[in-house]
């Protein structure tokens, strides 16, 4: 299923390119190798409930010639549609930075769109940047306003990878401020490096059928760190790596104790957010090639074709090893846009808490 898309996806892009004037020159252009030379990635925000359950929103991936794929603005929220909450569940939400007239973030944080591309330099070099304001809400509290809901916040949280060459492949986390809601119910500013909280005042993602949940008595342990693994990334297999790779993002790792009105363990549930997940990879052997383009990503004088990376995921399914990638990449405008990946959600056993 997985080869099928893909190869469907190229013939997608490939009969774009040709449907556009002025791009057959373009065609000229030498291009990377797609399965070995450089790459880079970018995702706004992917979502692992237990394991292995995904869902994956847009992935870009640089182009195959000098170029960029940025992430349409459109993409606000997450979950944004009934697929997406089959599989995120129905409580909660991440706001991506752009909102309307009621604000889920903290007084002073303005509306604002995110910035998340994958891009190949004029010299080949590949790189990615994600930057945003995420608003972590868990409409469970029942809060009369988007922000009375809102539990987590990342302001001002960029993330970005360089692949210059094999000595030189460089990666940035970095955030404004993080924002938690304390004990008092207070959201308030935790810190710019990182946040490890318990006992924190957030239910599930989801409830299950009859399940009699205690609001007050229900509480998740939450740690907010950078990413520094590749196998960190939460991603299709489409998005690979190579013999160097940079990664970079925001990890969010929940641990849920659900608890009825006295106090009685009803279950765990463990949920791990990637926000702003970025890579780029090179072969050992890569040499730039020189500089004369107009800066990073820079789109060269002819659009080039972007790869891409259809929005989706990993399917629970127990002892199937076969990956389903739902969705196919949409080219048009110089953005690649995936379909969003609708995925089922299996109540799993529960899991012993990790102290840190």
């Amino acid at each position: 299923m997985t080869r099928f898309v893909t190869k469907l996806a190229a013939a997608t892009a490939a009969v774009a390119l040709a449907s556009v004037p002025g791009l057959a020159s373009a065609q000229t252009t030498q291009a990377v190798d797609e399965k070995t030379g450089p790459v880079s990635f970018a995702n706004v925000a992917s979502v692992r409930i237990g394991n292995p359950g995904s869902l994956i929103t847009e992935t870009q991936r640089s182009p195959l010639t000098p170029g960029q794929s940025k992430l349409s603005p459109d993409r606000t929220v997450v979950p944004r549609d009934d697929g997406e909450k089959n599989t995120f569940g129905d409580k909660w939400a991440v706001n991506l930075g752009r909102f309307g007239a009621q604000s889920p973030f903290p007084p002073g944080i303005a509306s604002r769109d995110h910035n998340v591309l994958a891009a190949l330099q004029q010299t080949t070099v590949p790189t990615a940047v994600a930057e945003s304001n995420y608003a972590l809400l868990d409409n469970g509290r029942g809060g009369a306003k988007p922000a009375d809901n809102t539990v987590l916040v990342l302001e001002g949280a960029k993330s970005a990878v360089d692949c210059s060459s094999p000595s030189k492949a460089t990666s940035s986390t970095s955030v404004g401020k993080i924002w938690v809601r304390d004990e008092t119910g207070a959201l308030k500013p935790s810190g710019a490096s990182g946040v490890d909280v318990k006992g924190l005042k957030l239910g599930p993602p989801s409830v299950i059928k009859n399940e009699n949940i205690g609001k007050d008595e229900t509480t998740s342990d939450l740690t907010v760190s950078r990413v520094t693994a590749f196998d960190q990334l939460i991603r299709q297999d489409g998005w690979r790596d190579g013999d160097v790779t940079a990664v970079a993002g925001w990890k969010v790792d929940i641990v849920t104790h659900v608890r009825d009105d006295a106090g009685k363990d009803l279950r765990e549930a463990r949920t791990t957010l990637v926000l702003g997940g970025v890579s780029c990879s090179i072969p050992k052997n890569f040499v730039a090639k020189p500089a004369g383009g107009t800066g990073p990503g820079a789109a060269p004088e002819q659009p080039a074709v972007p790869g891409t990376v259809p929005a989706g995921g990993i399917p629970p399914q127990a002892g199937d090893s076969t990956r389903t990638v739902v969705g196919l990449g949409l080219l048009g405008g110089g953005i690649v846009i995936g379909a969003a990946a609708m995925l089922l959600f299996r109540r799993r056993k529960p899991v012993p808490v990790r102290e840190k």
